[in-house]
């Protein structure tokens, strides 16, 4: 006799087995790869724009950034006074005309001489300005004077005249007196305790042209007990 050793249909339900003759009944949906992302054209097409997009906007950057640095004055510089970095800042300029930018220093060559004439606060340092010092004609006199005969507001860049009091002048009398310099410049004025501490004087650097400078000397030699006070101009 022949034993038939094969599960019941029972026992296979009992196992959880499929028993529908095509044997998928139970099988999950089938569903399509994902395609990976570097292959996917949209992501080229955004990283294409956003290139695009940063080249344009640094041509356009450059090209509206046409401003040159250039020399300007710190501080009211007068006439006759040797040129320095530390007299300078730099200051970035558009010229409407390109050649412009050629009458003035670039920041890459600071200026090197004296001052032909006075330059403002701020003002752009023209090449025209600057020159050797014999071209200037001008020669530095140091005046120590009084602080009460020289207004506070004295600096450098200053334009002053002086008075010579104390005693007779050229045979006028002190109430009839002219000013010995006349609209000349401060190069320097250092503070009185950088100047004369022992006599408490304060200490002026004038720019004064050659000539007048012999003819101050001399009134001041010829006066009796000679006082010099400073009258600001500008």
């Amino acid at each position: 006799m022949t034993r038939d050793l094969s599960p019941s249909h029972d026992v296979l339900v009992n196992l959880g087995l499929d028993t529908s003759s095509s044997g998928l009944a139970g099988a999950p949906p089938a569903q399509r790869v994902p395609r990976a992302g570097w292959r996917d054209p949209r992501l080229w097409v955004g990283a294409a724009l956003v290139a695009v997009s940063v080249v344009a906007g640094a041509r356009l950057l450059a090209a509206s950034d046409d401003t040159v640095r250039v020399w300007a004055a710190g501080d009211d510089l007068a006439a006759g006074a040797p040129v320095t970095a530390a007299d300078l800042e730099q200051h970035r300029v558009r010229f409407a005309d390109g050649d412009d930018v050629g009458g003035y220093f670039r920041a890459t060559e600071p200026p090197d001489g004296v001052l032909l004439r006075g330059v403002g606060a701020g003002e752009l340092v023209p090449r025209s300005a600057v020159g050797a010092a014999d071209q200037n004609g001008t020669v530095q006199v140091p005046l120590a004077v009084d602080p009460e005969q020289v207004p506070p507001s004295v600096g450098t860049g200053s334009v002053v005249d002086v008075y010579l009091l104390g005693g007779p002048v050229d045979g006028a009398r002190d109430a009839d007196a002219e000013p010995v310099l006349a609209g000349v410049s401060v190069v320097d004025a250092p503070a009185v305790e950088d100047s004369f501490v022992a006599s408490g004087k304060r200490q002026l650097v004038l720019a004064v042209p050659e000539d007048d400078a012999h003819r101050f000397f001399g009134l001041v030699g010829a006066a009796d007990s000679p006082t010099l006070t400073v009258v600001r101009r500008s």
